[in-house]
């Protein structure tokens, strides 16, 4: 299938400004951060969500959430959109009342071992040539498909790369995770509602085994709702 890289000493650059703070608010990630404090995974009508990328700011500005990245699969589109509504919104009220800090984000289709999975990037340069084949509004495909490269192309760009949702593959979440590991990952999505329960909550089992195992490889734990619907408490 082509060349991937293979090891956890792959060439990155220093992480960007945005990806240093997501990186500092994952630090501090638990069960209960998720969804009313931060939400790093959710879409909006830019790839395949039902909420416009105004109506998520609206969200969260209600919600109190003091941070959020919007991951749309393959694009961009939603974040810049949701960013100009933002910058709007500062100038209107001008400034009175804090309000949500929101990341660049994305969702990417990759093969793991044979697996597909989907990999979630932070923080990364949007305009990095590195990032061309993961930006263009569908999967990745031939060696830019392999995990590993799509680790590479992230890292490269400045960004931080997270196994979403580690429980929702043929593969055990373990196994997957150590091969995730050995190609350089910077974290799972460790807090995760399998099966979309309501209100939303990180499904007790097993995301305390990826908790353990996370913290076992000094992986960074992520947490998100990965909305699709009308609301970003919940992920339909």
């Amino acid at each position: 299938m082509g060349r991937a890289l293979t090891d956890r000493t792959a060439d990155r650059i220093d992480l960007t400004a945005a990806a240093a703070q997501v990186q500092t608010v994952l630090q501090g990630i638990e069960a209960d951060s998720c969804p009313r404090l931060y939400n790093f995974h959710l879409h909006t009508t830019c790839s395949d969500g039902k909420l416009q990328p105004r109506e998520v700011m609206e969200q969260a500005i209600a919600i109190g959430l003091r941070g959020l990245a919007i991951t749309d699969h393959h694009g961009v589109r939603g974040y810049e959109a949701a960013c100009a509504w933002l910058e709007d919104y500062q100038w209107r009220s001008g400034g009175r009342s804090p309000l949500p800090k929101l990341w660049v984000g994305t969702e990417i289709n990759a093969d793991l071992q044979g697996t597909e999975v989907h990999i979630l990037a932070y923080g990364f340069q949007t305009s990095h040539v590195a990032m061309r084949p993961y930006l263009v509004g569908r999967p990745p495909q031939g060696d830019a498909h392999l995990a590993p490269n799509v680790i590479a192309a992230i890292q490269q760009a400045g960004g931080l790369a997270i196994l979403a949702h580690p429980a929702r593959y043929r593969r055990s979440p373990q196994e997957l995770i150590l091969a995730a590991y050995r190609y350089g990952i910077d974290g799972v999505e460790t807090y995760y509602a399998y099966g979309n329960p309501n209100p939303w909550q990180a499904t007790p089992e097993p995301t305390q085994a990826i908790a353990s195992l996370a913290a076992e490889l000094n992986l960074l734990s992520s947490c998100g709702t990965d909305t699709h619907g009308r609301s970003l408490l919940s992920r339909l």
